[in-house]
């Protein structure tokens, strides 16, 4: 676990000095081309089912989380997550910084904290119930910033999938199986299947 650590604040320092240019830009186009802050904060359940403030650049425009009950009956997921290809309430930035998952830059400061990890589960919303039953085992590590299912398929996965997923990484995690995700991680990213 020390290792693990060590690895998370030597890469997100390292990572958040060489992206810092390029985040720049980004909430430059994010400030100026929709109103808004930069910058959307969510409180999301990490390790031991404490909750945290996520950091993600904004995508959507003000107001969409209110706008979510509305489009409920479009959502293209099962389970516990809300997906939808062409979501309304997401800004034509924000289509690009999903799509290359840029949008996810800041959770860095999340991994520097100790509130997220580079590698690990997604966190889900407090609001949400996703962590009943079997699916509760994946609050037993820190969540990441990438993790076995966002390199086998992103949101082209049914719930079900995924928690399969992310259990079989907390059963058998280890740092060798931390860089291997961290390496399938960039050819997702750049590939964009299963993004949106």
């Amino acid at each position: 676990m020390r290792t693990k650590r060590l690895v998370d604040v030597t890469a997100s320092l390292i990572l958040i000095a060489l992206a810092a240019p390029l985040c720049l830009l980004i909430a430059f186009a994010v400030a100026t081309t929709s109103p808004g802050g930069v910058l959307f904060r969510q409180v999301r359940v990490g390790r031991g089912g404490r909750p945290f403030r996520m950091l993600k650049f904004r995508t959507m425009y003000a107001g969409a989380e209110g706008a979510r009950s509305s489009l409920a009956a479009r959502n293209e997921t099962d389970g516990h997550l809300f997906k939808m290809r062409d979501d309304p309430r997401v800004t034509p930035v924000g289509r690009l910084l999903r799509r290359l998952s840029l949008d996810e830059l800041p959770q860095l400061v999340n991994v520097l904290r100790g509130e997220m990890s580079l590698v690990g589960p997604r966190p889900l919303p407090l609001s949400d119930s996703g962590y009943a039953g079997p699916a509760r085992a994946r609050l037993a590590v820190p969540p990441g910033l990438t993790g076995l299912w966002q390199v086998s398929g992103r949101s082209n996965l049914s719930w079900g999938e995924m928690v399969r997923l992310d259990l079989h990484y907390v059963r058998h995690r280890s740092l060798r199986m931390d860089l291997r995700i961290l390496a399938r991680t960039a050819p997702a990213v750049l590939t964009g299947r299963g993004a949106h």
